[in-house]
């Protein structure tokens, strides 16, 4: 299968907008806001300008205009009405839509323009936790249910770690100023979802603390040189498909033998943690829900 992915079923359509497929064939049937193309079989099929014409209905429908009214109006009219939406209301979903059109298309263009938009009305914080958190959960959807490929989640990913490495570097440059810890935050062997422990490090460091990044697959004997460094040190794992289920609680075990001592802390988030099994865990580890409760135990 190729990974540019230019045609699209009436399911992807679904996928993509969050309008359901009987909803969309309703607004073709009865006001012809999108001409699909047709399979010898008869099924449908869409082409990107279409899957960017529904996104901008969805997001003027989302904005109370009848899908009646837009129905009316020309082809130019409704990118221009979004425009208009966009300068006065700031949308979130508008953002999340045309990072969307940016991937699908692989357009580092529209990428930088739609994220110039966002961080010149909100902080990167904002940005991160209000448009990027719920895009790259949905990607994650998309990527599951094969509306979109890999290189289309990669694609986006990198663009969005390049922000993240560059708002890190700025804070970088300023002395810690909390220097009771040191945080060192690291993933697993095999894990390579790095996102979430990229921002994780962003927090860390606009906490005012120390933070050294060592990023994914790293071994746990390789955690111990930090301790000849540093006294007092919270090591951070973020479990988001790694170790499997039934290494969870080894992994930990042999972390904790390797790595607790009074000055150290393991600390546990991701996906995987929550099958961590908490019975005689050392009052050293802490598991954690998500990055903003441990920002708010900091």
């Amino acid at each position: 299968m190729n990974n540019i992915k230019n045609v699209f079923s009436i399911k992807d359509l679904e996928n993509l907008s969050g309008i359901k497929a009987h909803t969309i064939r309703i607004w073709e049937k009865r006001y012809n806001v999108l001409q699909p193309m047709r399979t010898d079989t008869n099924i449908r099929l869409y082409d990107l300008i279409s899957l960017q014409k529904l996104l901008n209905i969805t997001l003027l429908h989302d904005y109370g205009y009848k899908i009646s009214k837009i129905a009316t109006y020309s082809e130019e009219k409704i990118p221009s009405l979004v425009k208009e939406i966009i300068t006065n209301k700031n949308a979130k979903n508008h953002a999340i839509s045309a990072f969307k059109m940016a991937m699908m298309n692989f357009d580092q263009e529209l990428f930088f323009n739609t994220y110039n938009w966002l961080i010149a009305e909100k902080s990167f914080k904002e940005v991160f936790h209000q448009v990027f958190i719920p895009l790259m959960n949905e990607l994650g959807l998309l990527w599951q249910t094969d509306t979109i490929t890999p290189a289309h989640e990669h694609f986006m990913s990198y663009l969005i770690k390049q922000k993240l490495v560059l708002n890190t570097e700025q804070l970088q440059i300023l002395p810690p100023t909390n220097t009771d810890k040191v945080f060192v935050l690291s993933l697993p062997m095999n894990e390579i979802h790095e996102l979430g422990l990229m921002y994780l490090h962003f927090e860390v460091i606009s906490k005012g603390y120390k933070s050294i990044y060592l990023g994914e697959s790293m071994p746990i004997d390789n955690l111990k040189v930090l301790k000849k460094h540093f006294e007092s040190i919270v090591y951070v794992s973020y479990l988001t498909v790694m170790p499997e289920r039934e290494e969870l609680d080894q992994y930990v075990r042999k972390m904790t033998e390797e790595l607790v001592d009074d000055a150290t802390q393991l600390w546990f988030l991701g996906r995987q943690s929550e099958f961590i099994k908490r019975e005689g865990l050392s009052k050293q580890i802490t598991i954690f829900n998500s990055i903003s409760e441990i920002v708010d135990q900091m």
